[in-house]
Order: C-alpha cells, then sequence, then structure tokens
C-alpha cells in the first residue's frame, strides 16, 4: 500500500536471519583466494561451521576479542536455505534455495591458525563475527549469482575486488555437497567462501584495531562488505 513506511534512519535493520540451525561455511573457494596464499585449488569443498550466536546486524558493531590480536575481513556471498532437503542432487540444488545476502566471515587468525590445534571453529564463531544483511534476495531477482562483483574496504581503502565467477564450486554444488552430510532446513546459512584480499596474506600482514570513529566517518573504520544487486553492510570494530 506504500501507506506505512518507517525512515531507514529511525530504523536498526537486523539480521534477516537471526537464529538458523545451521550457518555452514566453505574455506578457499576462490580461484584467487588460493593464488594470494599459494596452495592448490581443493578437489572437495572445505566446510566449517559459526555457530549462530556469531551473527550479528549489518550495521552494528563487531566487538574486537581480548584474546586475539589479529582480527581480519571476508567478504562473502551468502545462500539462504528455503526448502528442506538431504542428498539433493545438484541439478536441483537451487530449487532449495530462497535467496541470496551479504555476510563477513570475520577471522581470529591467531585462533585460526596457530591455537586451538589449528582447528578453525574458534576463530571464525566469536560473537559478533557474522554481520549479516541488509536484506535477503530472493533468487529470482538475482540475475546471475556467479557473475556478481564482490568488494570489501577497510578504512576507505579497496581491500577485497572480484567477482563470483571465481568461485570454484558454485552454489548448487555446494547445496548438492553439504546434503550429503546433513539435512538443510528453511533459514540455514550457507557462507560460500571469500576472493582475494584478505589482511593475513598481505606484505606486511593487516589487521583490525578498535576504533572510535563512526562507520564510514573522518579517520574512522569503516568496514563495508559489498556485492552486487545484494548491498553492503558496513560495521566498525570495538
Amino acid at each position: 500500500s506504500r501507506q506505512h513506511r518507517v525512515p531507514r534512519a529511525a530504523a536498526r535493520l537486523l539480521a534477516p536471519v537471526g537464529d538458523p540451525e545451521k550457518v555452514i561455511c566453505v574455506g578457499l573457494n576462490y580461484r584467487d583466494h588460493c593464488q594470494e596464499q599459494a596452495v592448490k585449488v581443493p578437489k572437495e569443498p572445505l566446510i566449517f561451521s559459526k555457530f549462530p550466536s556469531a551473527i550479528t546486524g549489518p550495521f552494528d558493531d563487531i566487538v574486537h576479542p581480548q584474546d586475539s590480536s589479529e582480527l581480519d575481513w571476508e567478504v562473502e556471498l551468502a545462500a539462504v536455505i528455503g526448502k528442506r532437503g538431504r542428498h539433493i542432487e545438484e541439478a536441483v540444488a537451487m530449487e532449495h534455495v530462497l535467496g541470496f545476502t551479504v555476510a563477513n566471515d570475520v577471522s581470529a587468525r591467531d585462533w585460526q591458525m596457530r591455537r586451538n590445534g589449528r582447528q578453525w571453529l574458534l576463530g571464525k564463531t566469536f560473537d559478533t563475527f557474522c554481520p549479516l544483511g541488509p536484506a535477503i534476495v530472493t533468487k529470482e531477482a538475482v540475475a546471475d549469482v556467479h557473475n556478481l562483483w564482490i568488494r570489501c574496504s577497510v578504512n576507505g581503502q579497496r581491500m577485497q575486488d572480484s567477482n563470483t565467477r571465481q568461485l570454484i564450486f558454485g552454489v548448487p554444488a555446494l547445496v548438492a555437497w553439504v546434503s550429503r552430510f546433513v539435512t538443510l532446513v528453511p533459514g540455514d546459512i550457507l557462507l560460500t567462501g571469500t576472493p582475494a584480499g584478505v589482511g593475513v596474506f598481505r606484505e606486511p600482514p593487516v589487521f583490525l584495531k578498535v576504533r572510535g570513529a563512526k562507520c564510514g566517518g573522518a579517520g574512522g573504520h569503516g568496514l563495508p562488505p559489498e556485492i552486487e544487486e545484494l548491498g553492503t553492510i558496513c560495521n566498525r570494530v570495538v
């Protein structure tokens, strides 16, 4: 009806899915990301997870853990499951996807790469380590999910600039693969991996710091991951 509207400035957008049953993530799934760390392209998807408690809103703060000094960014295309399924065939996998949104797979690299026996979970799942949003864009509204630019800027400097054409395993292949092991249910979030440009593989490495300025402000530390046709999220580190 267009009669009931709330000005964006007067509203706080929450994550479009706040408490999914599962947050499933994929590592090493962009060719350029494999190249920047000089590793071979995986022959099978590398799957790990975040706890749902890591999810935060598209413009909420990321809390820098006291236990980490190596906080990194990872812009990611996130697929939202809309239909329950197990042993899903790749040919029909997109029937199980509701739509897409933007995610930031925030990562404590010290915990991911050196501590906790080098298991990734703890370094990936601190509270607020999964900003998500700003909305779910239905798959019908996306012309080609495997041909979208995907970017992330930190403190106004472009760090990641790639395209989902660089995906090694596309969304249908990932849905089919994951459903071999677990039942996918509506609301599950599937983070599909990040492209080149993360902080840990820069020379020298660059990590996120706590700063007081607001996102996008002068001298601030705006962290805006963005994906073509899906929108932008922007979080500050506190």
